[in-house]
């Protein structure tokens, strides 16, 4: 009875101790007092970061703690000691959440724990240096409780070092924003560019990069990403990544090489001008949704001449439609483009890794280029549409006029309208194939719709003309009126499919695939304008026109059809090339 009555008087003071977080006699060597019970010696799955990588006498620094949502902790006590010092320096600011200020080696407010045993995720807290005295580099230490018997010592953040105004040197300046809870977006002003570079690539960090092993410490022109592990948990990774761009840079984790169902980060120029850190999530056909920024810490960011770079800290577990999780493989996509006012616009570049990778395991990743099937389709179309349909289409108006010889027992232009033009069907049908057999699915935006559009016309076109009435027949002119027509109108689409899709694989910063496709329609239309120039003198001049005449304007037509296909082959051979190359 007597130990009954001594355990309920010790014992609940001593829980509620350590419950309440009121730990002081934790301040020296930060370990719980759990008796008989010895701290954890592999990696945590806590981190301890902060906002910036120096600091100024008096100046605030906001300090997260974080861990992964299925790993909470649910006591922790924080102090900022001089690298290899053994007491608490500065003071820290109370703050929402379950937290209060300690007194530790005769400092008040230099330690920081819980209020209760609740598990926690993410705590925030401003520490603030002393104005004066013989400050040094710094750490902030950390214990981590999850429970009882398992406890972590001595998780430190990396090192700050003191930046002294009176000697000149800079310092980053501090965000206007005092939230304690992540936010969709984090913004940083950064007058000074921040330092990204290809170092221990493939070493300590998976490195994705256009062109392949740039470095974007040594050329402007390298669009660079890379993943550094901070624990073998997997808990937190920490990104960086630098571009050229007037709006964003922007990359992503995919369960494959198209765009849509994918976890993506942000970094652009706000409408302040600031550069701020995104979370979003792709659909791949709308802009993308923004996402809580939840477990992202430590970020820096900057643009100079153009040049984004950020980088920061994520706790955030990558989840795409399919997959989820740290120890997963993903594909890495890269995009850049504009943005107004702060909002991102449609990228103007974009690349993609050839595997799926797992940032976990230090490597080079590769960029793919365009699926083989996928240049093909828009080989294809390109010389159905801009070469053989092109040759058909004259050869039926011009060469008519004027041309009595015979092929087979027909008119030798349309033989050559027929040929070609079943040349062009055949090649926008197989077009169709090899793009569906790929995608295996719709895709969405513009392109596939003109593209099925262009497909319907064709198969239409030739269906309409086995059903025909004889040249005789009284309705004739209606199928000739329709004959035209829908040639003409599959012409358009085509050619604005090919627009829209040379647009998606362009991944050029000045666009010349589409500069190229932009000289190749105006070198066909002005052929056109010649061809029927001449089709309208010759029809004038018909009656008045002896034989010998008539046969040297059918030479002239064929000389500028001749003219316009060797033109139109060179064009046709540097898109051909560019589609190779994309």
């Amino acid at each position: 009875m007597d130990l009954v009555l001594l355990l309920l008087v010790f014992v609940p003071p001593v829980v509620q101790c350590y419950s309440s977080g009121v730990v002081l006699d934790s301040c020296e060597d930060m370990k719980p007092r759990h008796s008989g019970l010895s701290p954890q010696t592999g990696p945590p799955p806590f981190t301890v970061t902060t906002e910036h990588s120096s600091y100024r006498p008096g100046e605030e620094v906001r300090v997260q703690l974080q861990a992964p949502a299925s790993t909470p902790f649910t006591g922790f006590l924080l102090q900022a000691r001089e690298v290899g010092g053994r007491s608490p320096v500065g003071s820290y600011a109370m703050a929402a959440g379950p937290i209060q200020l300690l007194t530790c080696g005769q400092t008040p407010n230099s330690a920081v724990s819980h209020t209760s045993e609740s598990a926690k995720t993410y705590i925030q807290v401003k520490w603030r240096s002393e104005a004066s005295g013989d400050m040094k580099a710094i750490q902030f230490r950390a214990s981590f409780v999850q429970n009882y018997n398992t406890f972590w010592v001595d998780v430190m953040s990396p090192a700050l070092t003191l930046t002294n105004d009176s000697n000149g040197s800079p310092s980053p300046a501090t965000p206007s924003s005092s939230n304690t809870t992540p936010a969709t977006t984090t913004k940083e002003a950064a007058p000074l560019a921040l330092s990204i570079s290809s170092a221990d690539c493939g070493v300590s960090k998976v490195c994705f990069s256009q062109p392949s092993d740039c470095d974007p410490a040594v050329t402007a022109d390298c669009y660079f990403l890379s993943a550094t592990m901070l624990s073998t948990s997997g808990a937190a990774v920490r990104y960086e990544m630098s571009g050229s761009s007037n709006g964003y840079i922007s990359f992503g984790f995919s369960d494959d090489q198209m765009m849509g169902d994918d976890d993506i980060y942000i970094c652009g120029i706000s409408s302040d001008g600031l550069v701020s850190v995104q979370h979003a999530f792709s659909t791949g056909r709308t802009a993308p949704q923004a996402l809580p920024l939840g477990n992202v810490s430590d970020v820096q960011a900057s643009v100079q001449d153009n040049v984004i770079r950020c980088s920061f800290t994520s706790m955030n577990t990558i989840s795409t439609q399919r997959t989820s999780g740290f120890n997963k493989t993903y594909h890495l996509m890269f995009a850049y483009g504009p943005s107004n006012n702060g909002r991102i616009q449609f990228h103007t570049g974009t690349f993609t890794s050839t595997d799926k990778v797992d940032i976990s395991r230090p490597g080079l990743v590769h960029k793919a280029g365009r699926p083989h099937i996928i240049k093909a389709h828009g080989a294809l179309m390109l010389i159905a549409w801009m070469t053989s349909g092109s040759l058909g289409m004259m050869a039926a108006r011009y060469l008519k006029v004027g041309n009595d010889q015979k092929l087979c027992g027909k008119d030798v232009w349309f033989v050559v309208h027929v040929a070609l033009m079943s040349v062009t069907v055949a090649a926008t049908i197989t077009a169709f194939i090899l793009s569906f057999s790929y995608v295996k699915e719709w895709s969405g935006g513009v392109h596939p719709v003109l593209g099925c559009l262009v497909l319907i016309l064709s198969v239409l076109q030739p269906t309409l003309a086995l059903l025909r009435c004889g040249p005789q027949h009284p309705l004739r002119f209606l199928f000739n009126w329709t004959h035209s027509l829908n040639g003409l109108a599959t012409k358009v689409l085509s050619v604005a499919a090919i627009f829209t899709g040379l647009k998606l694989i362009d991944s050029t910063m000045n666009q010349w695939l589409m500069k190229v496709m932009g000289a190749f329609v105006g070198w066909e239309v002005l052929f056109y304008i010649l061809l029927e120039t001449h089709l309208k003198w010759k029809v004038k001049s018909k009656d008045a026109t002896t034989t010998l005449l008539e046969s040297k304007t059918v030479t002239v037509a064929v000389f500028l059809m001749a003219l316009f296909f060797f033109g139109n082959l060179s064009v046709l051979v540097a898109l051909l090339v560019g589609i190779g190359m994309s």
